[in-house]
């Protein structure tokens, strides 16, 4: 039996929407997708040392919105085949759209985090987004109203899966010191690795694929820094692939999980290394075996669907002494990194989260950064419903999110300078995830048993 992770510490606040829905006559689905590739000339994200802008694209960026209304509950979840999440003023502005043009009432935003898109920051120089991020922003809010104009009824279906395409990069050494194994080519076994593939068919009232969405931790880094040109990784792949595969299906989506320590086992390679190909090899794999289960599933209607979405955030503590954090950020990776990143980490760390249960039998957690993996392994243990999916990289981007046990063990992730939350704030999350959907599931109540009438 995997071991708990710490129990939940009190002191959150409590900017909580419980929301569920009316009974309804069936659950409606949309789908759209929407090509958001920049023009070249944009910094790429996930690489420190890559300097040179954007020249070109390898294969298109994408946003893929599902709209799914049940009753008066209307949401909307969009990935995006980008390194994180646009920062706060743009979220709102996509959130506002979708409330004036659809009656949306809950928007879930999730990057896939691939390394080969555009850099993205909380606040720009200036105060204004980039132009691409700001047409990119008005594309998605267009698409979200289009999905919702298309709904129609729907029913659902999840399955799993296991495949390998990745391993654990944080190597603890016999000593006690850790080694980053930043490539494994020989696929050197590490734990802990989760293999688990989790989907989500989506289907017409008639059995047609409408949606399919796979959930999978590992890192998108097949290609490495010396790649200039706009990619979305393996997840492009995979996606691909079972769309050919399903024949029919409209758009099928990467829901990253828990990626924080996993690395494919052809990683950050040259493009004379065969870059795309093991990029293809890693993509069609895990496609595969996502079309395997998907194929598999038998989509139920349900009589009285339900939407249900807890949304609220929790305050963190800043787990370094501020001063010397941006002190030693400022003498290892100069002042426009500075000035561009330590300004937005302020206490308290505001950490958006949300918990879904659609239809008392399918659960959604969401952490808004880079999560390890055994965060994704002890929510599905945990979690009261079979049916479980854990979204890393959702609605924000506060770091890396490592267990006590590796913040401890030290290594990149988990005690570097892309780690600012407190430790134990990974824990935090996943407890308040499992406690909702308890409550959600009326078996964690406000009232004392022996008192209720």
């Amino acid at each position: 039996m995997r071991r708990a992770i710490m129990p939940l510490v009190a002191g959150w606040v409590g900017m909580a929407v419980m929301a569920s829905s009316a009974p309804a006559a069936g659950l409606k689905a949309g789908v759209v997708r929407v090509d958001i590739t920049p023009p070249a000339g944009q910094l790429l994200w996930g690489y420190a040392a890559r300097t040179t802008p954007a020249q070109g694209m390898l294969d298109p960026l994408y946003a893929r919105v599902l709209v799914l209304e049940a009753g008066e509950k209307r949401l909307a979840l969009v990935v995006l085949d980008l390194g994180r999440v646009f920062g706060p003023a743009s979220l709102e502005r996509l959130r506002a759209a979708a409330r004036q043009s659809s009656g949306i009432t809950n928007v879930v935003v999730q990057a896939t985090h691939t390394h080969s898109g555009p850099v993205i920051i909380d606040e720009y120089p200036g105060g204004a987004a980039p132009e691409w991020e700001s047409v990119a922003v008005e594309k998605i809010g267009k698409a979200i109203d289009e999905a919702h104009q298309r709904a129609v009824e729907a029913r659902l279906g999840t399955g799993t899966g296991s495949t390998y395409i990745g391993y654990n990069r944080v190597r603890p050494n016999a000593d006690g010191t850790i080694t980053m194994l930043w490539r494994n080519p020989t696929r050197v076994a590490t734990s802990p690795v989760d293999p688990t593939l989790a989907v989500l068919r989506v289907d017409t009232a008639e059995g047609q694929p409408l949606a399919v969405l796979v959930n999978y931790a590992c890192h998108p880094v097949v290609f490495g820094p010396e790649n200039l040109h706009y990619s979305a990784d393996f997840p492009g792949v995979m996606t691909r692939t079972v769309e050919a595969a399903m024949g029919g299906a409209d758009v099928c989506f990467f829901l990253q999980g828990a990626c924080g320590d996993i690395n494919p086992y052809d990683a950050t390679n040259p493009a004379q290394e065969d870059a795309v190909g093991k990029r293809d090899a890693a993509g069609r794999q895990l496609g595969e075996e996502a079309a395997r289960v998907a194929k598999a599933i038998r989509t139920e209607a349900e009589a009285r669907p339900r939407i249900e979405v807890f949304e609220e955030t929790i305050p963190l503590r800043m787990r370094w002494n501020a001063e010397r954090f941006q002190q030693g950020l400022l003498a290892s990776y100069g002042e426009k990194f500075v000035a561009n990143f330590a300004p937005h980490i302020r206490e308290p760390i505001l950490a958006p989260v949300a918990t879904l249960l659609i239809n008392k039998r399918i659960a959604l957690m969401t952490l808004p950064g880079e999560p390890f993996v055994e965060f994704q392994m002890n929510w599905r243990d945990r979690c009261p419903v079979r049916n479980t999916f854990f979204l890393g990289y959702t609605n924000a981007y506060l770091g890396y999110f490592p267990t006590l046990r590796a913040a401890a063990m030290g290594g990149y992730g988990a005690a570097s300078a892309t780690t600012w939350v407190e430790v134990g704030a990974g824990e935090r999350i996943v407890d308040n995830a499992v406690t909702r959907v308890y409550q959600m599931l009326g078996r964690l109540t406000d009232v004392p048993e022996d008192l209720k009438k």
